[in-house]
C-alpha cells in the first residue's frame, strides 16, 4: 500500500440477515489477508451474526427486496415459506460458487486477528449476554470502535 492509503478497515455490521452478513466478513478476512488491521463493530441486529449457532441459520427476507433475481411482489413474499425459499436460493448460490459458510468466515476472521467488537449498549437493548456470543468477540462500547476507526481507517457499514 502507498503512504496515502489506509492500512485499516473499520466495518459496522448492523443487519442480521444472510445477505447482509457476508460483506463485512468477506471484506474483513480479505483485509486481514492483505495485512490490514480490521475491526467489525456488531450492533443491533448485526449481533445475530456473532451469536453462537446463529450464523449458518441467518435468513434472507424476500419482502421488499428489489434485487431478488425475480422480484417477488410483497403479497407473494409474505406467503409462508417464502423466506425459506429465498434463503435456500442464496445458500445454494454460495455453495455453487464455493463461498465459505458464515461460520467458517467468522472462524477465519477470529484466527486472522480481525477485531470482533460487540456493542455493549446494543447487547443490553437486545437482551444479548456475553456467553451468547462466539469465542473471540470483545464486548465494548462505541468509543472503542471509534478510537480504532479514527486512526485513518477505511470505514464501511452493512
Amino acid at each position: 500500500m502507498t503512504e496515502s492509503t489506509s492500512n485499516r478497515l473499520a466495518i459496522i455490521a448492523l443487519h442480521g440477515t444472510l445477505d447482509a452478513a457476508y460483506p463485512p466478513l468477506i471484506l474483513a478476512t480479505a483485509a486481514a489477508a492483505m495485512d490490514m488491521q480490521c475491526a467489525i463493530f456488531f450492533t443491533f441486529y448485526g449481533l445475530e451474526i456473532i451469536r453462537k449457532g446463529k450464523a449458518d441459520k441467518l435468513q434472507v427476507a424476500p419482502i421488499a427486496n428489489p434485487a431478488m433475481p425475480m422480484p417477488v411482489p410483497n403479497i407473494v413474499g409474505m406467503l409462508p415459506g417464502m423466506t425459506a425459499v429465498a434463503t435456500g436460493m442464496m445458500n445454494s448460490w454460495m455453495h455453487k460458487a464455493n463461498v465459505a459458510k458464515l461460520s467458517e468466515l467468522l472462524e477465519m476472521a477470529v484466527e486472522s486477528g480481525v477485531r470482533m467488537i460487540a456493542c455493549q449498549m446494543s447487547m443490553d437493548v437486545m437482551g444479548v449476554k456475553k456467553e451468547d456470543l462466539i469465542d473471540g468477540v470483545e464486548v465494548s462500547g462505541a468509543a472503542t470502535f471509534l478510537e480504532f476507526a479514527s486512526q485513518n481507517a477505511i470505514s464501511l457499514s452493512f
